[in-house]
């Protein structure tokens, strides 16, 4: 019996039917009031039939006034509950989890979504970023207290809809992310300098987020395991973090790396599986449930990173919007590797200079394709998505921001 179909209990008690992880993608799918609709519902009953243990949503914001890309979903209050219970009941079919990712952008919403964005301090992004991201304004503490309550808030609701679980958004630079960084939270207060003090935002929001939706609600983080930059948030710093979130009752960990600086995802000299060595002293460490995503692309791997008790769980992502039932063809043995197209432009140079926005255009329109009930188109031409997506989102199109969110 192959390890990836075994059901397993997370420290909560709630049981999963199978090791199979998605992980989260961001859809830019929502209404025009920021709610889900018949595309979200009709994408994710079909990773739910699919047949993965946990499906993971992509960002849902917990403020209006604080979005990382056009077409996000929002959370912050009842008005679309309708909606999102037909999200909940859809991404629920066949005892799949559907856990809802929540998020604030921070200091990384693009200029056309905010023109003076929030984060732990005044530091703007690189140079070359700047012409899509405000200098951001320095978060008071009262502020600080009313983003915590609104995490607390949307999770609340997220249980009420019928969602399973909920996941933190702690990487890729986003707000948590930025406090956690002491490239990015260079504050005198309670909220900055120590790594003790860095991550008392994150240890808030997981508190108050369980203060409302009790203990046997899964919680869970998505955490970098480094910015892959000097000076910033290191391994031995997330490590720590880590540990803080299991002895206070996390239910799963999935470990990241980077950000819109750094998109160490995205870099295609990364051996085959990413984070895997950190991962395995980390979960000997630790009782909640670790998760690796990213690199997993044949049944031998993932079986061989489970077996060594590399990982709990084997988190898919992109694989997932090109086979949207991978899970039952891999639990059925009916194909054993992952095939990943190589996009191109045809220039190699140029290729070098936009593979990962070339990358971000094609999967998100492959997502799309889904959404609207059609199967998704397997290429390597990499113009036709980058062109589709502009006639979209227009500038921010070009805007730096991850797939994988």
């Amino acid at each position: 019996m192959m390890i990836l179909s075994q059901s397993f209990t997370i420290p909560n008690g709630v049981t999963v039917k199978n090791r199979l992880f998605k992980s989260a993608m961001s859809e830019t799918l929502a209404g025009p009031d920021h709610q889900p609709d018949e595309r979200l519902f009709r994408l994710y009953r079909r990773w739910a039939r699919g047949g993965t243990g946990i499906v993971v949503t992509g960002n849902v914001m917990i403020d209006s006034r604080a979005l990382g890309e056009p077409g996000n979903v929002v959370v912050e209050d009842e008005r679309h509950l309708a909606e999102l219970i037909q999200w909940a009941e859809a991404g629920t079919e066949q005892q799949t989890h559907l856990w809802m990712q929540l998020n604030h952008p921070g200091r990384q919403s693009p200029r056309s979504l905010s023109d003076t964005p929030v984060a732990p301090s005044e530091v703007a992004l690189k140079k070359q970023y700047r012409p899509f991201f405000s200098t951001p304004r320095a978060l008071s503490i009262e502020e600080i207290t009313a983003i915590t309550d609104k995490f607390g808030r949307a999770a609340e609701i997220a249980r009420k809809a019928g969602f399973t679980g909920v996941q933190i958004h702690a990487a890729h630079g986003y707000l948590i992310s930025q406090f956690l960084s002491p490239l990015t939270n260079r504050r005198q207060d309670v909220y900055g300098g120590t790594l003790e003090n860095r991550m008392r935002f994150l240890i808030d929001i997981y508190f108050r987020i369980r203060e409302k939706v009790g203990p046997e609600f899964p919680v869970s983080v998505k955490l970098n395991i480094s910015d892959f930059s000097e000076g910033g948030f290191s391994t031995d710093e997330a490590r720590k973090v880590i540990k803080t979130l299991d002895k206070n009752g996390i239910d799963l960990i999935e470990l990241s790396g980077g950000n819109y600086e750094n998109p160490r995802m995205f870099d295609p000299s990364e051996k085959d599986v990413f984070f895997i060595d950190d991962a395995k002293q980390i979960q000997e460490e630790i009782n909640a449930v670790l998760v690796i995503t990213g690199g997993f692309r044949s049944t031998e791997s993932m079986e061989k990173a489970l077996a060594c008790d590399h990982t709990k769980m084997v988190g898919l992502a992109r694989p997932m919007v090109l086979y949207p039932d991978l899970p039952k063809k891999l639990l059925n043995k009916e194909i054993k590797d992952v095939q990943i197209p190589r996009l191109t432009t045809g220039l190699p140079f140029l290729d070098r200079k936009i593979g990962g926005l070339m990358g971000i255009s094609y999967y998100e329109q492959q997502i799309r394709r889904l959404a609207d009930g059609q199967d998704p188109l397997y290429c390597e031409n990499g113009w036709k998505p980058l062109w589709n997506n502009l006639k979209i989102h227009g500038r921010t199109a070009l805007s730096p921001r991850r797939f994988t969110s």
